[in-house]
């Protein structure tokens, strides 16, 4: 609590588009129809996942989740942003920052334990199809969801306790365009190398546990479409994990070039260039790969189209 008495910033700036000020308006547009777009294929995988009783299945009820976490996780960020663009004072309060930080976090981190979630059940869906019902049962789904929840709002609280119970004296000045780790810990006036060091740890462990289960899970079901005797079905059982696999490449690859550093390698323009493509275009590009590309959930689609026309 020492600390936090010794703050004297109560707010802080964004710059992380400063640079570019005579393309903000342009920008804004851009990032405008990439949000509503983002929102809007969401909305239409919620509802019919909800709305169609084929599509009431594990996989699909991970996804389901996934795009809730993805809109919540959008939501966070880019409104803030896109008044920012337009405006002439880019700021938030000491405690929205911190606000933004924990959600960003706490939804991030649900976000990489949830992909956990969802390689397990392709593992089972193709290791032990004939259990894959009792092994995945409504239970087991939710207990997974809750724990990706849990261990996300245990990190999240943490990580943003060790940062904002730092003092912050002299500049407030974010190089960024949301209140990251890395951005807020840079104008701190000090901070210890054991709350370094612990923040540092949590987020390997938030991004090397779900993706060594990951690799796990993968490791087994290649093995296993390997001894199908089809090529169909071989071609089908990687087409079932192509999607689950790219979306596990984008967020981890991003998301460790980030967090995996010390602060004497962090680069405000490169950490935003990629910030930029973790929060507004990969929540654009999930639902595309998962979804509106998959055979399946286009048919309920269509059925689902259909009714909503045949009622009107």
């Amino acid at each position: 609590m020492e600390c936090v008495n010794e703050t004297l910033v109560s707010e802080f700036v964004f710059l992380g588009f400063s640079s570019l000020a005579g393309l903000q308006r342009l920008l804004f547009a851009a990032f405008l129809l990439v949000y509503l777009f983002t929102l809007g294929t969401n909305a239409i995988i919620i509802s019919t996942i909800v709305l169609d009783r084929a599509l009431h299945t594990p996989m699909y009820f991970f996804l389901t989740v996934l795009s809730c976490f993805e809109t919540c996780y959008t939501f966070v960020i880019i409104p803030k942003m896109l008044i920012d663009l337009l405006a002439q004072k880019k700021t938030i309060s000491f405690l929205g920052c911190a606000m933004q930080m924990f959600s960003f976090l706490f939804l991030g981190c649900s976000h990489s334990f949830l992909l956990a979630a969802m390689g397990y059940d392709r593992y089972v869906a193709i290791c032990d199809p004939l259990r894959y019902t009792v092994l995945m049962g409504h239970g087991v789904c939710g207990g997974l969801v809750a724990a990706a929840c849990a261990c996300g709002f245990t990190v999240a609280q943490i990580i943003t306790s060790l940062v904002f119970h730092l003092p912050f004296h002299s500049s407030n000045q974010l190089h960024h365009f949301f209140c990251d780790i890395s951005p807020v810990l840079k104008v701190a006036s000090y901070h210890t190398h054991f709350s370094q060091i612990v923040i540092i740890m949590l987020c390997a462990l938030v991004l090397i546990i779900p993706l060594l289960l990951i690799l796990v899970s993968y490791i087994r079901i290649i093995s296993a479409i390997l001894q199908f005797p089809s090529t169909v079905g071989r071609y089908k059982a990687f087409s079932t994990c192509a999607s689950h696999l790219i979306i596990v490449i984008v967020h981890y690859g991003c998301a460790s070039f980030i967090y995996l550093r010390l602060k004497s390698n962090y680069s405000s323009s490169q950490d935003a260039l990629i910030s930029v493509s973790y929060t507004i275009l990969t929540p654009l590009f999930n639902p595309m790969i998962y979804s509106l590309r998959n055979k399946e959930f286009k048919s309920a689609l269509q059925r689902v189209v259909g009714r909503t026309i045949c009622l009107s």
